[in-house]
């Protein structure tokens, strides 16, 4: 599909990569990997064209479309949520208008026998069966399908694109990229801004699709889950391997071994010509033999061994005093914005040296209870924050509260003490900022290296409660692994907020859950909790208690049938008695179930109302959503009643 034939890209005196060849096939899972700046993000503007190489060719066919999404681009905010997503559908509006224009066309026409006619007819059976075949007709189902499977809910959908934050407005653009359906999908850090659900989303989106894919990113097991084939940026060279990341993780170290072999091998022959060069450099009888190992030196090419990261580095916290042995006890917290409540009721308590994680939808709450955590923002309930704690925090904006006038080096030096001090270079190597990195002023950094420098700062600070919102959003895999390290090791208690289930797993032992205003406590790791969610069928982290009631009591009906053999235990009046009970019952429960949806409808519709500014203030509004919310929460108590009736009568007939 796309040929890349000895591909150079300059940008100073050492080349980012040279000779680079590939190709890209149908339905191939690509996985670029490589340090920070090795080159991919480059490589993928190669291939979408929107930069030129030093020199070699790609070749792209020309009915090939390409799907391209940066890491960073410009966001349109003068459309609605659905109006910027059906920009995908552009081609087929226009066939469809096209077609429009030849209906009429063959509608005002009389001259039905002439070629002209005829030839009209063709063209427009041509273009109306390549309508079809583009999807044209199941377009607003597959746009709301994927938009939802993003994270959006239906009362996004007519929202303005300027109420969202940068991350969801991602998250429109990759629903664009992956609605136009390209032949060819590029990918650079696609989970930054998902959630564990919508990458789960994506994974599932990515192996049925049959585009040829290939995605940069830091998200371990997202690249092996989509993978089935790696090309790897080490050395200014591109080697490619035909396996999934894990595979690919085993045989380049495999790779490597060998080339540690051969390296040795070749510099003990060296180191022997050498020798006997010396030795016999001045015998006239040994002259013709020294001349032939000069040679044989001369013609040595040196073996290039594969770049390593300092990954195996290993890091711990300066030691802090001991907290006490409840760091966090929340009780009956509540935060409300507006008439709009994030969460209500939170419970939990934190022991010292658990290490737990926040997850849940995006605006479900977890920087919120953070926040609250911290003091920053104002709740009710009560929440104490335990003795001795020394709060080390990483908020998504932290990066903008370094010094920009200072170096990298002197960001780190002022906050390192003891014999820390002597491994400044060598931690600042273990995240990116190696060599000449290091004296760079803060102010010339991008974003990401902003973060992690403040990562840095972080791990050198004696805390003995850590609290860390998204940390790994711009971090390499090597990176990651020592912050990840530097954590398991830390004796005291860290509450991490985060959608990367690698960087979790093994790490936290606690996971709370955040949905429909509530927050839940699952004991065990992040893959025991997807699993018990799967099994119980949570496809939303963001469902409520009374929604999955709902559910299980209709499943409950559905499968229920009478017992075959009631002759045996009832006699016929009571049975047709205890029957009318039962119709009784259940129409009571069905009057109940049809009030609940309506009331769950009225308050998604005053949500949205609510969310307008201009009627934040309307107490009209405000009065009739906790009107409702209130009925609605005695009619769903009165539901569980009827329910449980009809459960008793049920019994009775089997």
């Amino acid at each position: 599909m796309i040929s890349v034939e000895g591909l150079k890209v300059e940008f100073g005196v050492k080349p980012l990569f040279v000779d680079a060849s590939f190709v890209i096939n149908d339905r191939d899972r690509i996985a670029l990997v490589g340090k920070n700046g090795a080159g991919k993000s480059t490589m993928l503007k190669i291939l979408c064209g929107q930069q030129k190489a030093t020199a070699g060719t790609v070749s792209i066919p020309n009915d090939c479309r390409i799907g391209y999404l940066p890491q960073v681009m410009i966001l349109q905010d003068d459309t609605t949520v659905r109006e910027e997503a059906q920009k995908a559908f552009a081609d087929i509006a226009r066939i469809k208008e096209r077609l429009d224009r030849m209906n009429q066309e063959l509608a005002e026409r009389t001259d039905y026998e002439s070629e002209g006619y005829l030839a009209l007819i063709e063209k427009y059976t041509t273009e109306h069966e390549r309508y079809l075949m583009m999807g044209a007709e199941s377009r607003e189902a597959e746009l709301e399908r994927t938009l939802m499977g993003l994270g959006f809910v239906r009362t996004d959908f007519d929202r303005p694109t300027s109420e969202f934050s940068g991350g969801w407005r991602m998250r429109i653009e990759l629903a664009k990229i992956l609605l136009q359906k390209p032949d060819v999908l590029l990918l650079d850090e696609p989970t930054n801004h998902l959630d564990i659900e919508s990458i789960q989303w994506l994974e599932q989106f990515l192996a049925q699709s049959s585009s040829a894919v290939v995605l940069v990113s830091h998200d371990r097991a997202f690249i092996n889950h989509v993978s089935n084939r790696t090309l790897e940026i080490s050395c200014g060279r591109v080697i490619d391997y035909k396996v999934k990341y894990n595979e690919y993780v085993v045989l380049r170290k495999e790779r490597r071994e060998q080339q540690l072999r051969a390296y040795e091998n070749q510099q003990r022959e060296v180191a022997d010509m050498k020798a006997f060069i010396e030795r016999f450099r001045y015998q006239a009888t040994k002259a013709v033999q020294v001349q032939q190992k000069i040679k044989q030196l001369e013609k040595v090419v040196p073996i290039e061994i594969d770049e390593v990261d300092n990954s195996a580095m290993h890091l711990k916290f300066p030691p802090c005093l001991r907290s006490g042995d409840y760091p966090v006890i929340c009780d009956e917290v509540r935060k409300d914005y507006g008439a709009h409540t994030v969460f209500d009721h939170v419970t939990l308590t934190i022991k010292r040296g658990e290490k737990v994680a926040f997850v849940g939808k995006n605006g479900e709450g977890k920087s919120t209870l953070v926040k609250c955590i911290m003091g920053e923002i104002p709740y009710t309930g009560e929440l104490k924050i335990g003795h001795n704690i020394q709060i080390g925090y990483f908020a998504q904006n932290q990066a903008q509260l370094l010094d920009e006038s200072l170096t990298v080096f002197q960001t780190i030096d002022y906050v390192a003490k003891g014999e820390i001090r002597l491994k400044i270079n060598d931690i600042l190597g273990a995240f990116m900022f190696g060599g000449e990195e290091s004296d760079k002023k803060v102010k010339v950094l991008s974003g990401g290296e902003r973060s992690r420098l403040a990562m840095i700062r972080l791990l050198l600070e004696p805390v003995n409660l850590l609290i860390l919102d998204e940390p790994t959003n711009h971090l390499d895999m090597p990176s990651k692994d020592v912050l990840k390290e530097a954590i398991k090791a830390f004796d005291g208690t860290a509450i991490i907020v985060s959608h990367d289930r690698e960087f979790l797993d093994g790490l936290v032992t606690k996971v709370y859950e955040f949905g429909g205003g509530k927050v839940r406590e699952h004991l065990g790791g992040i893959y025991d909790f997807l699993r018990e969610k799967k099994i119980t069928e949570l496809n939303e982290l963001g469902d409520s208690k009374e929604t999955r009631n709902l559910r299980d009591i209709r499943e409950f009906r559905e499968i229920r049938e009478p017992s075959e053999d009631i002759s045996k235990v009832l006699n016929y009046q009571e049975r047709k008695e205890i029957q009318k009970r039962i119709n009784r019952a259940e129409k009571a429960v069905k009057e109940s179930e049809r009030k609940i949806e309506e009331m769950e409808q009225r308050l998604k519709e005053l949500d949205s109302l609510l969310m307008v500014p201009e009627n934040a203030s309307d107490m009209k509004l405000v009065t009739e959503y906790t009107t409702t919310k209130r009925c609605l929460d005695e009619e769903v108590e009165k539901w569980e009643q009827l329910g449980e009736t009809l459960e008793s009568l049920t019994k009775e007939l089997t």
